[in-house]
């Protein structure tokens, strides 16, 4: 299974990347483990990524996407992989396929993560972390026994930056403008499966799999 996984902040792609993969049995590629293992090993794109993060600038697309290619060479790749975090545009999206169309092994399909922007505001803003330990917790999902205290180790709970509403609503705002065509890239290229991802985890997951089996 070729697979790319999509959706909005929040939507949940973290933990349904790690259940899919498992199911799969293929790697859960993100760019986020890219870049950190490129930066970890010093490698020429390492290096060249460090010197925009540095700089305080992102780092750009063409680099990206050579770390990514590079990625897809190793050997765990055989059996498929599940892309998390990129494609990010429709450039990128184009570049994977060609990727790929070297490798005579095209994408099987592009699942996306469909959450209403309301709930995304509701999971991201009502969550906590321990200042302690880094447990989350949230304050309609997952309430500690005590108001702003870690029942794990009893550390101050707090709110990250990025989980505040006007920040949320911000990273979504950009999303739609940056994201969001990809969706009608891949529509486009009848690959896309979107399903809703409201609900347990164990229900999204089901969800997924029920979908995606019918095109592999």
């Amino acid at each position: 299974m070729r697979l790319v996984l999509v959706g909005p902040p929040g939507a949940g792609k973290g933990t349904q990347a790690e259940f899919l993969s498992s199911h799969y049995s293929i790697p859960h590629i993100s760019t986020g483990d890219i870049f950190r293992a490129n930066l970890k090993e010093g490698t020429v794109l390492g290096l060249e990524a460090k010197s925009f993060m540095d700089s305080g600038n992102l780092v750009p697309d063409s680099v990206t996407n050579e770390m990514v290619r590079d990625r897809l060479t190793k050997d765990d790749v055989s059996n498929g992989f599940l892309l998390d975090g990129f494609p990010r545009n429709v450039m990128q999206a184009e570049v994977l396929r060609a990727i790929l169309a070297e490798k005579k092994a095209p994408l099987d399909a592009v699942l996306e993560l469909s959450v209403d922007s309301a709930e995304i505001i509701l999971r991201l803003s009502g969550r906590r972390i321990c200042r302690n330990c880094g447990k989350a917790w949230h304050v309609e999902y997952e309430k500690p026994a005590v108001l702003n205290t870690c029942d794990a180790c009893g550390g101050e709970l707090y709110q990250r930056e990025d989980d505040k509403e006007e920040v949320i609503k911000h990273r979504l705002d950009v999303y739609q403008e940056q994201t969001a065509p990809i969706v009608s890239f891949y529509r486009t290229e009848g690959l896309l499966i979107t399903i809703p991802a409201s609900g347990s985890v164990a229900d999204i997951t089901e969800r997924a799999i029920t979908a995606l089996n019918r095109v592999h």
